[in-house]
């Protein structure tokens, strides 16, 4: 692993690392915020998925969360949304191959060679964090924007006992019948359907639900709100009578301004999580 910048942030670190992976064949990059108390003991853990486009840097960057994770003593980390380089697999369209990972372990070629974010994100570089880094894995919790709220909700569900509490802003709720899904999950997983229902959170709320308590916020102008599809999460939410919050929040759009519009109640939703006994 290598050290690409660290800067001090809010009384702690905000550092860039690169490292090879064993997931995904290539290099990867990921963030890490670690609050001044890392430096005294292993601090719990918030993991933030990244949505279609964006790099480690976009959330570490344009979020906002450092100083309130630096007020409740969490880690923050920020890995990337896919695989890339040189030979990676990659299309055209912005929301698919690299920077459109969908926090999943592709079957289909030419995919499958290298686009394994599921393992990368909830295998390897959890791994990574406690070899190098004064974090807590015992207290983990995670949270997205977009893909990525996507990704936060399937693998909170699809790891029973893993994260204490999830949230999301605006995520992609129902992939298995969204434009924002079929077209990756096919190309990703293939054709058969019964292999998306791991990844579709509607889907898995139905079936199982999260043991903890979740967090949702979705803008009302939201431009992508009939790709997202939020009613079919709020709804299997409701009808299972799931523990937490789904907010319809007025006027807001699916971009940053709207995430650090409310990160800071999210950042405070995981501590109490976190920090409960």
């Amino acid at each position: 692993m290598e050290t690409v910048s660290e800067n001090r942030c809010f009384g702690g670190v905000q550092g860039v690392y690169d490292h090879v992976s064993g997931a995904t064949g290539t290099h990867m990059t990921f963030g890490l915020f670690l609050p001044e108390e890392a430096e005294d003991h292993p601090v719990p853990v918030l993991w933030y998925l990244s949505g279609l486009t964006c790099t480690h840097e976009n959330a570490m960057v344009k979020a906002g969360a450092q100083g309130w994770a630096a007020e409740q003593g969490i880690a923050l980390v920020f890995p990337d949304t896919s695989p890339r380089g040189e030979g990676v697999a990659d299309d055209d369209a912005y929301d698919l191959g690299q920077g459109a990972g969908f926090y999943v372990n592709a079957t289909q070629a030419p995919w499958s060679a290298n686009f394994r974010m599921w393992d990368y994100v909830a295998e390897e570089l959890p791994q990574l964090l406690g070899q190098h880094f004064a974090v807590d894995l015992e207290r983990q919790s995670i949270t997205g924007h977009s893909m990525g709220g996507h990704g936060a909700l399937t693998l909170a569900m699809g790891l029973p006992g893993r994260y204490r509490s999830v949230s999301a802003f605006s995520p992609i709720c129902n992939p298995a019948g969204s434009d924002w899904g079929r077209k990756q999950l096919t190309a990703y997983l293939g054709t058969d359907e019964n292999t998306w229902a791991a990844h579709d959170a509607s889907q898995l709320m139905t079936e199982r639900g999260f043991d903890g308590p979740v967090l949702i916020d979705t803008g009302t102008k939201d431009q992508f709100i009939d790709l997202l599809r939020p009613e079919t999460l709020s709804g299997a939410m409701a009808a299972r009578r799931q523990e937490g919050q789904f907010r319809m929040q007025r006027g807001y759009d699916h971009s940053y301004f709207f995430v650090s519009s409310f990160i800071e109640d999210h950042i405070a939703f995981h501590a109490d999580a976190l920090y409960r006994d």
